[in-house]
């Protein structure tokens, strides 16, 4: 997943579906300078990463952004060194004010 989130474009890509999900390739391609079968390789990649899952509609192809594997590290590696953080500035309110 960490390869996923590494390439600029594959971050633009689900920049764009967090502000609207479930679009086509040619709605994202939109916003790139990309050719179609470069944009195709990207979400693919996403797709195997677990952070995008496409579902076909008719001829459509529509791709969804899956925001559970992004939660699960948060809640995995951020979530726990910010606590101690938001711990050391609590005791230091307490101790401050006593």
């Amino acid at each position: 997943m960490f390869k996923a989130l590494a390439d600029r474009t594959r971050r633009h890509l689900l920049d764009a579906l967090f502000v609207k999900d479930g679009q086509t390739l040619t709605e994202l391609e939109s916003g790139l300078e990309m050719t179609r079968f470069g944009i195709s390789k990207h979400l693919r990649l996403l797709e195997e990463a677990g952070l995008v899952t496409a579902v076909r509609s008719g001829r459509k192809k529509l791709h969804y952004l899956n925001p559970v594997p992004i939660r699960l590290i948060h809640d995995r590696w951020i979530d726990k060194f910010t606590e101690q953080r938001i711990s050391a500035l609590t005791d230091l309110k307490r101790d401050l004010e006593s």
